[in-house]
């Protein structure tokens, strides 16, 4: 069978993360059958899940921030209380001021941190010896780095296990969907705690298992998920006429039903009005999670709570769902996957991120009819894309976003990370930090908006930093073989070889259009 460079271009970059350097031999096995090598990782639907030594359930990190919560609030009680008592005790003039007086409250919140990770608190480090007259001022130590607290050292460890599976896979196309459907279903660590400790299992839970699945079993596992009901505050909003309602004085919040339909589902124009977000809002009221006292359930873990729940039937999009508790939101939810504005603004969205800022019309309407006949087969959608012409016959046109730059670069160095530090680091510099976006509308999936001059300089620098770690043990021209061969541009190959050093050469290929677009 004749081999097609180009063609193994196209599955590796528009479907995955790109070819793994060393003995991978991925753009040769891609080359022999392009949409063959693509749709092999769909046969494996339990490839998708992610599970990891120390990664654990929603509920447990729940009570596990909790727990820490309280150890830091005891902490402060502890320190306020024994402040007045020692003011009220005068030192002797010849004694010094202890180490622990006045104890500041970072410093206590950083010795619980040190004895919940494992870590000797910073007491313990050692003391500059007593200067002697005379001598010269040592020089001033940096401070100790703080201990990592259970709610960081969770965030990493999840952030390491999705960094290393993207690295490791194949072709990356079922992880580059995980990346699609978890930005298409965003929430943000940066809400709080525990959205930033739930942030991981979040997509572990409720997007991953899913993936190959049905969308409207995504939709249900995501809006009752913790993290999403934290993230758009559902656990604030009560039915004005439910009793929890009628007790505090307090009614509706319509921030997850307005993105349910707004960025979930219909998309704008998909045939919604604000009175259907007012009554999405009431058909959901009482889905929340346990608190840490577990009155309702397991602290952390989804609960409906009928004394917060709007009573009665409600109307919406057009329909009428009857006074039954759970399922009529879960009733509302099915059918509003069903809904014909979800199939096109799914099928856009989809085509948009994979093939073109500007979605093929005839491509679109071919998958928006797949998602209908199939009731939303998302395995069925995924092999629609991958079967078209147009998916392989467009440009490779699309600026990889930074993620995507820096788990691509990582493969064709065939650096798998052991820790996530850099990563991360880089991701908060090039604007897309980890699970993270600034609003519920997730991080942006056009050319544009990655490929002003700014990120650009940026990418540069961390290329260099990359060429000047690795270069000297690396032949760039090598590594260009693996990641594109007789593909490649004469423009590319030209200006490695004239590169002045091999580290040069290097940053310059990371930063070709072979590795930059999809």
């Amino acid at each position: 069978m004749a081999r097609d460079s180009q063609a193994a271009l196209v599955a590796l970059n528009r479907f995955g993360f790109g070819a793994r350097g060393g003995a991978s031999g991925d753009l040769v096995n891609a080359a022999s059958d392009p949409r063959g090598f693509v749709k092999a990782e769909l046969a494996r639907p339990s490839g998708v899940l992610l599970e990891a030594p120390g990664l654990q359930s929603t509920p447990q990190l729940g009570q596990a921030v909790f727990a820490y919560q309280d150890q830091i609030k005891q902490a402060r009680e502890a320190a306020k209380a024994a402040a007045p008592a020692e003011a009220s005790q005068p030192a002797p003039a010849d004694q010094k001021p202890g180490l622990r007086r006045n104890l500041s409250l970072n410093a206590v919140a950083t010795e619980i941190a040190g004895q919940m990770s494992g870590a000797k608190p910073a007491d313990d480090a050692p003391k500059p010896d007593t200067m002697q007259p005379g001598a010269s001022a040592p020089p001033a130590a940096k401070p100790a780095p703080q201990p990592l607290n259970v709610i960081q050292k969770t965030f990493r460890a999840e952030a390491l296990a999705r960094l290393q599976r993207a690295t490791l896979v194949e072709c990356g196309f079922t992880e580059r969907l995980v990346v699609f459907w978890s930005n298409h279903f965003c929430i943000s660590a940066s809400k709080g705690e525990l959205a930033r400790i739930w942030a991981g299992a979040f997509e572990r839970e409720a997007i991953r298992p899913h993936v190959l699945g049905r969308f409207s079993d995504m939709l249900k596992a995501v809006e009752q998920h913790p993290a999403m009901l934290f993230f758009l505050d559902n656990q604030q909003s009560l039915g004005p006429d439910s009793r929890a309602g009628q007790n505090r004085k307090r009614g509706l919040n319509e921030n997850l039903a307005r993105e349910i339909m707004e960025l979930h589902t219909l998309g704008v124009g998909g045939g919604y009005t604000q009175e259907d977000v007012t009554s999405l809002a009431r058909i959901i009221t009482g889905w929340t999670f346990a608190g840490r006292q577990g009155q309702l359930g397991a602290p952390g873990s989804f609960v409906f709570n009928a004394n917060a729940h709007q009573p009665g039937p409600q109307t919406l999009l057009g329909k009428t769902y009857e006074a039954t508790g759970l399922a009529q939101g879960e009733a509302a939810l099915a059918d509003i996957a069903r809904h014909p504005s979800t199939a096109n603004f799914v099928a856009t969205k989809f085509v948009r991120h994979f093939v073109a800022d500007e979605p093929p019309p005839a491509l679109v309407a071919r998958l928006r009819d797949v998602f209908v006949k199939t009731d939303g087969d998302l395995k069925a959608l995924a092999t629609a894309l991958v079967d078209s012409d147009e998916a392989w016959k467009a440009p490779l046109t699309k600026m990889r976003s930074p993620y995507e730059f820096l788990v691509a670069s990582g493969r064709l160095l065939a650096r798998v990370p052991e820790d996530p530090g850099f990563y991360l680091n880089n991701l908060n510099l090039l604007g897309q930090p980890l699970w993270s976006p600034a609003g519920p509308n997730g991080f942006p999936d056009s050319s544009a908006a990655w490929a002003a001059p700014e990120g650009i300089k940026l990418r540069l620098d961390i290329a260099a930093q990359m060429g000047a770690r690795l270069g000297n043990n690396i032949d760039p021209l090598d590594l260009l073989e693996f990641a594109a061969a007789d593909a490649a541009s004469i423009e590319t190959r030209k200006t490695i070889e004239r590169a002045e050093s091999r580290q040069q050469a290097l940053a310059l290929l990371l930063m070709s259009p072979e590795l930059q677009r999809r």
